[in-house]
């Protein structure tokens, strides 16, 4: 990395490269590794991960050149934070870790960065529905909370029915409260949001290409009847 962003005999891309113009790759690559994951294709993980610390590589060869920090210091950060969030293994401390002991600790570590809101902390890049899971989790812990299903059951729809009643400005607004009172429906049943969709995404496409190849090549000419015909059809085949 250093060769590659060496000014006089490296390469013009990525001497170029910013903070900035490289986050989106390293979102990118993240992805990259998940879907290997889920996929089960090891082999690829093996590059995927590659490719993926390839991205810590570049950042920190970037900050280590701003005089910020180096990799040595990224390794030696994570190494300290995980041997803080684990006293009862790598310190004196007793007992066994869960999410409750978990949390603390991290909400500890955000109130020694000067956090003052239980919402700081949250990162603004993640992908919306996670981030708004993280959100309600967070208030969650300070007692802002439906004690059961039912609250977030009548509260999804409440907003279907303001969705519904919306002038055209304000459709936006709406849809996105529609959107997070479905995630803390979902959430009062221990799902994660991100994961279930992403599971009813990939669902959906299997299933439409499998339409696409009962069509023959047709399936933009079918009626919506007829097309429906297939899906129910695709459905049925999944179930026997």
């Amino acid at each position: 990395m250093a060769t590659l962003r060496d000014p006089v005999r490296g390469c013009e891309w990525d001497q170029a490269q910013t903070f900035a113009t490289i986050a989106p790759y390293t979102i990118e690559e993240a992805y990259e590794v998940s879907d290997a994951i889920e996929r089960e294709a090891f082999d690829e993980l093996r590059g995927e991960l590659g490719d993926l610390l390839f991205q810590v590589v570049f950042h920190s060869r970037m900050a280590e050149e701003a005089g910020h920090f180096a990799f040595e210091d990224v390794a030696r950060a994570i190494s300290d934070k995980m041997e803080a969030r684990h006293p009862h293994i790598f310190g004196g401390e007793t007992g066994t870790m869960n999410e409750r002991r978990w949390e603390d600790i991290k909400a500890a570590e955000r109130q020694s960065d000067g956090a003052t809101s239980a919402m700081d902390g949250v990162a603004r890049a993640l992908p919306a529905l996670l981030r708004a899971e993280k959100l309600q989790k967070r208030a969650a812990r300070h007692g802002f909370d439906w004690p059961d299903h039912d609250g977030p059951r009548a509260k999804l729809h409440e907003e279907i029915d303001e969705l519904t009643a919306a002038p055209q400005d304000e459709q936006v607004e709406e849809a996105g409260d529609l959107l997070f009172a479905a995630v803390n429906l979902v959430r009062s049943y221990g799902i994660g949001a991100e994961e279930a969709l992403r599971a009813a995404n990939t669902k959906f496409e299997r299933r439409y290409r499998a339409m696409e190849d009962l069509a023959e090549g047709q399936f933009d000419s079918l009626s919506l009847d007829q097309q429906e015909a297939l899906w129910q059809e695709v459905k049925r085949a999944e179930r026997e």
